[in-house]
């Protein structure tokens, strides 16, 4: 299996910038949609997933693609993650409320993974035309410059965003509102992508996530990873792509600090 991380970042941000970026605060009433569970859909989304579905396979001859889009027209999509064959994970616009309400803070995310493991990542920011990148063994970059993730602290005093409302379970959204104040939380950008460019860049160190879809985390949590921080679902392994039916999804520098910061907002009472 052969591909061009260089390639695959330049096919992103040309997709992006024909398909997205036009349409960026220019959409009429009826180019935006409302999908099943609430969340929005644009003919921004739709055409970018087409274009990078096209694309992605083109010069990855053999590969499969599981969009978003194409989960939300039809669940039986998420299957192909069984397959042997590599497939691209595709969120053509992670923030898809805040595109179509022109606030700036977008992302396309897109993954590669293989028999459940992730083998390369980009998240690109289509206002900055910037890309995070990050392959297996091969640390995380942006612009030419390897990232680390910021240095672990006692949960108080770290900053992070807490994703723990709309699509937790009643009990974890109980906890996680009841103890925000035990560690260092700020405000959420409604938008994953740019929750782990934070994370990458050292802006911020630990983020909680309950809603778990594999276009949300593949990308990131390899870039997480590579970036020397840890990425584990609640019940402490590492998040794979099938893992979006787990409890929760904690992002935190270190493994002593991923456990100080579940213990003291899932621990006992």
């Amino acid at each position: 299996m052969r591909f061009d991380p260089q390639i695959v970042s330049d096919i992103i941000a040309d997709v992006a910038r024909q398909e997205i970026m036009p349409r960026f605060r220019t959409l009429r009433d009826d180019e935006i949609k409302e999908k099943e569970g609430g969340e929005l859909v644009t003919v921004a989304d739709v055409a970018a997933e087409k274009a990078l579905t096209r694309r992605l396979q083109d010069h990855l001859v053999g590969s499969l693609v599981i969009g978003e889009e194409a989960v939300a027209a039809d669940p039986a999509v998420l299957g192909k993650l069984s397959e042997a064959d590599p497939i691209w994970i595709i969120d053509p616009i992670d923030g898809t409320s805040n595109f179509a309400g022109g606030k700036p803070v977008f992302a396309v995310m897109v993954g590669l993974v293989r028999g459940d493991e992730t083998l390369a990542a980009w998240i690109h920011d289509p206002m900055d035309d910037r890309t995070l990148t990050a392959q297996l063994g091969a640390g995380a970059w942006i612009a030419g410059r390897r990232l680390g993730v910021g240095a672990p602290d006692t949960p108080l005093a770290m900053r992070g965003t807490l994703h723990a409302s709309n699509f937790a379970p009643a009990e974890t959204a109980r906890q996680v509102q009841s103890r925000r104040g035990q560690v260092g939380a700020i405000k959420s950008l409604r938008c994953a992508g740019h929750e782990y460019l934070r994370l990458a860049l050292g802006e911020m160190q630990f983020s909680l996530f309950t809603k778990l879809m594999p276009w949300d985390h593949v990308p990131g949590t390899l870039i997480q990873s590579e970036a020397g921080g840890v990425a584990w679902t609640l019940d402490g392994g590492p998040y794979r792509a099938s893992s979006y039916k787990a409890p929760g999804l904690l992002m935190a520098p270190d493994e002593a600090s991923w456990h100080a910061l579940r213990e003291t907002l899932f621990g006992p009472d």
